[in-house]
């Protein structure tokens, strides 16, 4: 980065840490940042440069913990899109980057879901260091947690597992979505079909964003009379 690109860091970092947060200043200075400088620039002002490695807590067939790109991110809160009325919750939060940087650049709440317990003090120290009492995380194993997510509104999948696991947080959302709309996010995930879920078309793999449809609205299920 740049001397220009390292003040403006350095300045949003006191901006956050005053309480005097803008998002749509933050996002400004994050989008004058040059694109492949912008996960360099949000790990500066969040203060993410030693963080903890995966551990034992990891179960058998959970993902390693891997930043998603910051690119990525803005076009997920543009696109589902994450709005200060909402609660993103991130399954499989990490160190709190994701959870972070959404309420950063919108306002909205924003929930962690994380298993490994280094991980959750670094994304608790993450939230307490910069005052941002509307970002949490919570610890515990996300297909178990998702069901209480009941505030949650958008919901982020950065790989954290795949299989019976991700079933199951999907048949656990199935109840909150049956209260209001859900936006289910996966990057390089593609989701198991379900009745109440669906696909925006047009996307291109890397990014699918999936609404819930109400009850009312949605394909009855065929069941096969044998004779």
């Amino acid at each position: 980065m740049d001397a220009g690109d390292l003040t403006s860091a350095a300045a949003a970092r006191r901006s956050i840490a005053r309480g005097g947060h803008d998002p749509s200043a933050f996002r400004a200075a994050l989008v004058n940042v040059p694109a492949g400088e912008r996960d360099a620039w949000v790990d500066l002002v969040l203060g993410l440069d030693d963080l903890p490695g995966d551990g034992p807590a990891l179960p058998a067939g959970g993902v390693p913990y891997l930043p998603c790109s910051v690119e990525v991110l803005l076009r997920m809160v543009d696109e589902a899109p994450v709005r200060s009325t909402d609660v993103f919750v991130d399954v499989g939060a990490g160190p709190g980057r994701a959870i972070a940087l959404v309420h950063l650049l919108t306002g909205a709440g924003a929930i962690g879901l994380e298993i490994q317990p280094e991980l959750v003090h670094a994304a608790r120290a993450l939230s307490a260091r910069l005052g941002l009492s509307r970002v949490r995380c919570l610890e515990g194993d996300a297909a178990t947690l998702a069901a209480f997510m009941v505030v949650g509104s958008v919901f982020f999948f950065y790989c954290p597992f795949s299989g019976a696991r991700l079933a199951k947080v999907l048949d656990d959302l199935e109840p909150i979505a049956a209260t209001r709309e859900l936006r289910v996010c996966c990057v390089n995930l593609p989701l198991p079909p379900r009745s109440w879920l669906t696909l925006e078309p047009g996307r291109d793999g890397e990014l699918e964003i999936s609404r819930s449809t109400p009850a009312g609205l949605r394909a009855p299920t065929l069941v096969r009379l044998s004779r």
